[in-house]
Order: C-alpha cells, then sequence, then structure tokens
C-alpha cells in the first residue's frame, strides 16, 4: 500500500486542474523575468581576453563564429584536474544536440574551462561530445567572471560568488563536495575554488558587450534533467546527496526480462 495520497480519477482532474492554474501562472512569471534579464545594460567588454581552441588561439571575438550572440558555459575543469566535473558533465550531456540549433538561430555556444586544451579535448572524446570547448588558461577570463578563485582568496576567504561574498569554508568535511572532488580528481579545497555558471555576449558595431552572468541554483534551467525530474512521481529525490556519475561510470542497467505468461 503507498503512503501518498491516492483518489479517483475525479479526484486527480480537479487537483490536475489547480495545478495547471499554478503552472500558468508561473510561465506567466517566467516570461515576465526573461524580458527583465534581456533589458539589463550592456556592459562592453574592454580587455582583450586570450583563449586556446582546437581550431588554435582565439580572441573572445572568435568565440562567436560568426554569430551577433555568445552563451558561454563556464564549465568546472581547474588545471590540476583530471576529469571533468561531473554536475558540469551532466549538464553538457544536453549541449551535443542544441548548440547546432542555436548557431542557426544566431547564438554560439561554447564550454570555457581554466584547464589546459589537452585536457578538455582528451575528456570531450571520453565523453563523445562535439560542441565547442575552449581553454581560458592563457587569461584571467575565469577570474574576470568569478568561476575560478585563487588560493589566496580561499584562504583570505576573499571570494565573491554569485553576486556575494561567501562567508570563508571548510570543504574537507563536506561529504558532497568530496564525493564531486574525487569524481574530478582533485581534492575539496581545489574543487571549489572552481564554480559553475553561464554568462552571455552580443557583438553589435564591433563591440563585445557583456549582457548576462547566472550561478549557483541559477543555472538550475540549463540542467537538462531537472525539467523532467521535476515532473517524475518522487522529483528530484535528493535527500541522500549527489546521486549523478559521468555518463561512463554507472553501473549497466538490470537487463529488461521479458514478463511470465502461462497463457
Amino acid at each position: 500500500m503507498t503512503a501518498h495520497l491516492t483518489g479517483t480519477r475525479e479526484d486527480w482532474l480537479k487537483a490536475r486542474l489547480d495545478l495547471l492554474a499554478a503552472e500558468k501562472a508561473l510561465t506567466r512569471q517566467s516570461d515576465a523575468v526573461a524580458r527583465q534579464r534581456q533589458a539589463l545594460p550592456w556592459v562592453k567588454v574592454d580587455k582583450a581576453y586570450r583563449f586556446v581552441t582546437e581550431a588554435g588561439p582565439a580572441k573572445l571575438e572568435d568565440l562567436f563564429a560568426g554569430r551577433s550572440q555568445l552563451l558561454v558555459y563556464h564549465f568546472m575543469f581547474g588545471a590540476d584536474f583530471s576529469a571533468g566535473c561531473p554536475s558540469c558533465s551532466l549538464i553538457a550531456d544536453g549541449f551535443n544536440g542544441i548548440h547546432v540549433h542555436l548557431a542557426n538561430h544566431d547564438v554560439a555556444l561554447t564550454a570555457v574551462s581554466l584547464a589546459p586544451l589537452d585536457k578538455l579535448v582528451a575528456f570531450k572524446r571520453r565523453m563523445g561530445w562535439s560542441f565547442p570547448w575552449a581553454s581560458s588558461a592563457t587569461s584571467s577570463f575565469n577570474f574576470d567572471f568569478n568561476t575560478s578563485f585563487t588560493e589566496e582568496q580561499e584562504r583570505q576567504g576573499a571570494i565573491d560568488y554569485n553576486f556575494r561574498r561567501e562567508p570563508q569554508m571548510d570543504w574537507s568535511g563536506n561529504g558532497f563536495v568530496a564525493g564531486l572532488a574525487a569524481q574530478s580528481g582533485t581534492d575539496p579545497a581545489g574543487y571549489m575554488r572552481e564554480r559553475p555558471g553561464m554568462s552571455a555576449f552580443v557583438m553589435e558595431g564591433g563591440a563585445v558587450y557583456h549582457t548576462y552572468s547566472s550561478y549557483g541554483r541559477g543555472v538550475d534551467a540549463i540542467w537538462s534533467v531537472y525539467p523532467w525530474l521535476d515532473r517524475a512521481p518522487k522529483g528530484r529525490n535528493e535527500s541522500e546527496g549527489i546521486w549523478w556519475r559521468h555518463r561512463d561510470a554507472y553501473e549497466a542497467p538490470p537487463a529488461i526480462m521479458p514478463s511470465s505468461c502461462c497463457c
């Protein structure tokens, strides 16, 4: 017997119509927030950032690949990591198909990480990804956009992330962080010197402008798995902490056996 509320089809339909009203209100609010996001003032990017890509050295303008808009996913992959962050990897698993569609709608999508290009290329090959991925190891890009931090900042409690100063933290006893760090091949402190986020840029009149950045729970919407889990009967079901892995690190699921039939 389930402990969850049960009812008749009529009970379900009445509750579903109540939920539909709430969902429609949320959709309208989401549309309003999107308009507010797009109305933010643009800030001209004056620094000459340099990147290393599979096509060679590149400037920020080159990452637009001929489009007028650029979306950057700040992928957690530090210089000392042996693998990409598993959370960022779960997000990036959804990039392969959409980056082609975005490119045909005047929007370039690329990941950017602090690790050297050879590590990114090797991990990209392991994951079977095709989207662009640039190394920012030769510039201050990650630091300027508050997704990479130095050991000194960590020691001094001078990390500004998600638009606020973080309290100084000792991550060594945090099992959630330790598990993600272990999957990335680094220690908890090193892992937390990298952070996830996304930034948006536009090119107009020969100039590049920064238009938007989001961090932490602000990138929930681009976790392609979460909209599905939010509609599953048990929701995100994360009471026991992290459940995800690099997608090639899961145990094989049990084989589906045909049901027995007595006819």
